[in-house]
Formats: structure tokens, C-alpha cells, sequence
């Protein structure tokens, strides 16, 4: 004979007790945990029903119903029970997987075995179907795991709007950013498939997304697949993959993106989300160089540092690394004066140490001036960038690149002679190396100016020369993706031209390296690789914009420009290179005798003050046959 126990009874008090006990934490439940408690409670009411309709064929019996509505209470505490140790109540349900899956079984197995314990064995409701117990786990398991998959996949309906991005590359970069993107729609992608070159992975699903294949499938996959993007997901690829990858899929005209490494999302320098647009640099950027901060902090720390140019690209870059290397003082002195407000604000917005920062404008040519910023500065270290660059404008002003390049750096190392700074850093160019132009000419006199005046003082003045920098206010990148974005032509001056090029970090990570060598009349030259085709790289940076080179984009040849050379140099031919203690900078030792400059200074003045552009030209042209030479070939002669 069954025994119905009575609702007032044994569990009934003890349901009653853990309500009243669990009244100030369920209080203290958030509004969304309430509501998930609640979904779940009726999913243990609809299973145990549900249990019961199908052992007896839907037609229960009275006492069977009878003990149900006594047993139920037991039972929907057991499972909250569980429910809650295993956090169900915690997780987001459109976000929901395999792991939530086996916490569900595992939570209705120990909930069903302890409801089992309780009523067969404490209360002795031997009479209570053993087989209702375990159809009522298994119509639980997957009623809450399908309540869980179904939201997932309403969520990712709702969000099909999504931009469908190829990810190629699926290892631990790419694994991390799939998950980002499908758990979080506001990132506006849907990744569709991974493409990887690691046969292991081939056939395999990540997050429910396909590896389909290796880069000899690409474009099949990308037929198959029709994304709206490329992810490369590759953080530490050789530029020569990249760029495959990328001449690859040139027909299929795709815009490209890429994500950050891995160490920078945990530094706390890019988010997982975090993806740009794959850039010019992605294609050029080399292994990056080993970074001596106890050096650099021994060369900087709690020292006064002046960035003559502060504003430049150069001298904007120098100011944010030196800034976090402890400075006592960081005087930016610039004659632009909205650049030099622009890194001024920049420093104090984003410095993570406090350092004491002086702006001043002013021109590296008014002696006055800077000898009393030195005077009252006094610092302990110079960076001198402030320059004129641009070589076809110096072309045709002489005069004011002599002005600035010239007299400017003479006017600066003097001051600093006067002032006993410790040391001095003149930032050159590949372009003083057997000088072409106006402006690498005067460069190149600089250069002699800072050796010769360390010869006679016996002081730390040094140089430092390398190529051009990504991203400067001078590059071609800029005007090239402008062209590009007004849909052409791209202009290149002839179709062998080629360039050195490094990032403007790595250039200034590098510059504070030489500097921290020292040596009296030093005389740098950064390693920059191979030099890069730059008809090349107008076709990678229309590539990259989706766009089809030649075709969408036309290119134009244009022809050199005065005073630009088919590709530059690093040394002369008197000059050998020898290896130093910091990879990517080498020494350049003299094999013969330089000419000297300091006794033309005069001549540089007198000449500056005249305008006297002629005479200044014929002045380069004695210092430097090979300048003579190049202006002969292009038949400008002495008066150009």
C-alpha cells in the first residue's frame, strides 16, 4: 500500500527551513540570477511531470500523482542544490557550451542519486518509481541543455549581419580571436572558416568553426566560403607569408585584416577584439631587436634630456620613449608650434611616470636663443632631429637647408660645448652617404661638423644614420594611400627605384641604443635589411585596399625627382662597417681622411645670409665630388 506523505510534514519543514535560511542570500541575488533560478525550478517541475506521463503511458495513477505533488518539493531543492554548486545559474546561456553541457549531467546525477537517498532510504518512499528518477534526469539533461543551445543559436541568428571574415591561421592567436568574435556580436564579424597550413588541424572544427584546408586552397575556400574580410591570425609570420597570402587573393579583391600578438593582449596593449587593417608595415616589419632597459635607463634616468625637432616624426617618437625611461627633465624644443602643443599634450595624457616636461618654440638657427635654453636647461643628454628632409623642396632652397641642417646643428653642438653636456646625438640620414641632393649634402656636413667638433673638444658627440622611417610625416606611404583612396593613379618616380625602410620605432628604439654606446666622434649606421622596391610596395598597399594594381588602380611613372637617387647607401666607399655590442647597429670606421668642414662654416653663414644659392651649391660641389658629379650628369652644372 502506498504512503502519501503529508505536505505539512518531515519535507515540507525541512523545504521550509532552507527557504528561510536562503532569504537574506536570495535577497542579495542579482535580478538575472532570481530569473534564472526561476527557469530553472520549472524545468525540474516540467521534467518530474514529464517523468511520470511517460512511465505510465500519460494516464498517472492517484497515488503515483499523489506521491509526486508530496516528493516534488524534495526534488526541486535537491536539483537547485546542485544547479547552484556547479555556478548553472551563472553562466550566459547564448554563450553556452559543451563544458555547460557536462555540468547539467553531472549536476541531475548527484541531484537524482541524493533524491534517491533521501526518499528511498531516509523517508521510505520505496514505493516512488525508480525508473520515473532516471527518465527525470535524462528529460532534464536535455531540456536544459537544449533551453541553452537554443538561445545560442537564436544569438548567433540575430547576429548574422556580421561582417564574414576568413581567419587564417588557426593556432592559439587565432583561436583566442574566433572566440572573441562569436561570443561577441558588437565586434560586427562572423567568422565562417580558419585556414591553416598545419596539416593536423586540417578537417578539424575550433568553436564550431571549419579548418578547410592549407594556402594551396585558399582560393578554392574563398569561392566556398565568400567572405566579406581576411583575418591573418598570424602574429609572429614571416613578412614573405603575409605578403604571399596576400598576392594570393589579389583577384578576389578582399580587404585584409589582422590582430595583435599574443604578449601585447596580455600587457594590456591591445584588447582581443582588437583588429585594424593589415598595413604596409605588416609586409616589411623584421624580427624585433633585443630591448636593453637597464642600459637605456642608465643613460636616461633622472637626467636632463633636450629633443631639438621634438615635433618631427623623429623627434615626436624620441620624446615618448625617453619619456618612460624616467627623465628628470624632457625639455621639446620645435619652432612648429602647433606639432610641438600636439606631443606636449600627448606626454602629459599618456606618460605612466610622472615627468617633468618643458615645451619651448624656437629655432635651432637663433643662436641667441638656444644658448640660453642651454644656459638655463642645462641638460645632460641632446637628441638634435630638428632638420629639413624633404629632398626635391631642398632642392630648389639651398640656402635654407644649409640654414637649418648646417648652421642649425653647428649652433646646437656649440651650445653644447659651452653648456658641458655629457653627451650629443645628431640624427643623419642614409642620404649624407655619397650626397645627391641638397639636402643629403648638407646632412653629410653636418655629420662632420658634430665628428670635428668631438675630435677638438675630446666630447660624446656622435651620429647616427639610417634610412627612411614608416609612417613619417615625409614617407611615400601616405601619399600612396591617399592616391589610392581617390582611386588613382599611384605615382612612382621610375620602376627600379628602391628604398630602405624600418619602423619609426624600431629607428628610435635604436638611436637611444647608439647614444647609450657613447663614443667620442662616433659614427653610427642602423642595420635596415634589404632595401625595398617601391613599385613593389604600391602594389601591396593597392593589394591590401582589396583593389586589383594595374587594373582598378593604375601606377604611373613619373621619372626621379632632383636630387633622388635610384637607391640609397649606407656607407661611402671609404668608410668600412664593424659590428658593435648592440645588434642592428654597426660602426662606420673612415679608411681615409673625411674633408673638413668647420673652417667653412664662415663661408656657410656668409652665403645663408647673402641667398646666395649658387655659391652655396658650388661650396657642396668642393666638399663633395660625388655631389658635383650626380649634379653634372643631370646637366645642371654648378649654378643649379
Amino acid at each position: 500500500m502506498l504512503t502519501v506523505p503529508p505536505a505539512s510534514g518531515a519535507v515540507a519543514a525541512a523545504l521550509d527551513g532552507a527557504v528561510a535560511a536562503a532569504a537574506p542570500a536570495r535577497r542579495a541575488l542579482p535580478y538575472r540570477r532570481l530569473l534564472m533560478l526561476a527557469s530553472h525550478v520549472g524545468l525540474f517541475v516540467v521534467s518530474n511531470w514529464a517523468a511520470f506521463l511517460l512511465r505510465f503511458d500519460g494516464d498517472i495513477p492517484a497515488p503515483f500523482a499523489a506521491l509526486l505533488t508530496g516528493l516534488l518539493p524534495l526534488l526541486v531543492l535537491l536539483r537547485a542544490t546542485a544547479f547552484f554548486a556547479y555556478r548553472l545559474y551563472d553562466d550566459v546561456w547564448r554563450h553556452a557550451s559543451v563544458w555547460d553541457v557536462l555540468n547539467i549531467v553531472r549536476a541531475t546525477v548527484i541531484s537524482s542519486a541524493a533524491f534517491f537517498a533521501v526518499a528511498h532510504l531516509l523517508l521510505g518512499h520505496t514505493a516512488y518509481p525508480r525508473s520515473v528518477i532516471l527518465i527525470d534526469a535524462l528529460v532534464l539533461i536535455v531540456l536544459a541543455s537544449a533551453a541553452r543551445l537554443c538561445r545560442r543559436m537564436l544569438h548567433q541568428r540575430a547576429t548574422t549581419h556580421r561582417r564574414r571574415v576568413l581567419i587564417f591561421g588557426a593556432g592559439d592567436a587565432g583561436e583566442v580571436v574566433a572566440r572573441e568574435l562569436t561570443k561577441n556580436a558588437h565586434h560586427g564579424y562572423r567568422p565562417v572558416a580558419f585556414v591553416d597550413d598545419d596539416p593536423r588541424t586540417i578537417g578539424s572544427r575550433i568553436h564550431g568553426i571549419p579548418v578547410l584546408g592549407g594556402r594551396a586552397a585558399l582560393p578554392a575556400i574563398v569561392r566556398k566560403t565568400a567572405p566579406d574580410e581576411i583575418l591573418v591570425a598570424l602574429p609572429r609570420a614571416a613578412p614573405e607569408t603575409i605578403r604571399s597570402i596576400v598576392q594570393t587573393l589579389e583577384p578576389f579583391r578582399l580587404p585584409f585584416k589582422t590582430v595583435p600578438a599574443l604578449e601585447d593582449v596580455v600587457a594590456g596593449r591591445a584588447g582581443l577584439g582588437e583588429i585594424r587593417t593589415l598595413a604596409i608595415e605588416d609586409l616589411l616589419v623584421r624580427p624585433p631587436v633585443a630591448f636593453d632597459l637597464h642600459r637605456l635607463r642608465e643613460l636616461v634616468g633622472g637626467r636632463r634630456v633636450l629633443v631639438t625637432g621634438a615635433a618631427g616624426s623623429i623627434g615626436s617618437e624620441l620624446c615618448r620613449q625617453i619619456a618612460r625611461l624616467q627623465p628628470a627633465t624632457l625639455v621639446l624644443f620645435e619652432r612648429h608650434e602647433a606639432g610641438l602643443w600636439e606631443i606636449d599634450y600627448d606626454l602629459r595624457r599618456q606618460r605612466a611616470v610622472e615627468v617633468r616636461v618643458e615645451s619651448v618654440v624656437g629655432d635651432v638657427t637663433d643662436r641667441e636663443q638656444v644658448g640660453r635654453l642651454f644656459a638655463r636647461s642645462r641638460p645632460d643628454l641632446v637628441l638634435h632631429a630638428a632638420a629639413h628632409k624633404h629632398v626635391p623642396l631642398m632642392e630648389s632652397h639651398p640656402c635654407e637647408a644649409a640654414k637649418n641642417n648646417v648652421l642649425g646643428t653647428f649652433t646646437v653642438a656649440t651650445a653644447a660645448l659651452q653648456s658641458a653636456v655629457d653627451r650629443l646625438v645628431f640624427i643623419s640620414t642614409d642620404k649624407a652617404v655619397n650626397p645627391a641632393s641638397v639636402m643629403g649634402a648638407t646632412k653629410r656636413v653636418a655629420e662632420r661638423v658634430v665628428q670635428e667638433l668631438a675630435a677638438q673638444a675630446r666630447r660624446e658627440f656622435l651620429c647616427v644614420r639610417f634610412g627612411n622611417v614608416l609612417g613619417s610625416s615625409g614617407s611615400v606611404v601616405p601619399l600612396f594611400l591617399k592616391q589610392i583612396e581617390a582611386g588613382g593613379p599611384v605615382t612612382v618616380t621610375h620602376p627600379e627605384v628602391r628604398r630602405y625602410f624600418m619602423l619609426v620605432s624600431e629607428a628610435v628604439h635604436l638611436v637611444l641604443h647608439a647614444a647609450a654606446l657613447g663614443g667620442s666622434g662616433a659614427l653610427y649606421v642602423l642595420e635596415m635589411g634589404e632595401q625595398v622596391r617601391i613599385l613593389e610596395m604600391a602594389r601591396n598597399l593597392i593589394r591590401l585596399a582589396g583593389r586589383i594594381p594595374g587594373r582598378e588602380i593604375p601606377i604611373a611613372f613619373t621619372g626621379l625627382r632632383p636630387g633622388e637617387k635610384l637607391s640609397e647607401e649606407l656607407t661611402e666607399r671609404d668608410e668600412r662597417l664593424e659590428p658593435s655590442e648592440v645588434g642592428k647597429i654597426l660602426r662606420v670606421r673612415p679608411n681615409g681622411r673625411a674633408p673638413l668642414v668647420l673652417d667653412h662654416v664662415p663661408e656657410f653663414e656668409a652665403l645663408v645670409a647673402e641667398g646666395d644659392g649658387e655659391g652655396l651649391l658650388a661650396l657642396l660641389d668642393e666638399l663633395f665630388p660625388h655631389f658635383r658629379a650626380t649634379r653634372m650628369r643631370r646637366g645642371q652644372g654648378v649654378a643649379a
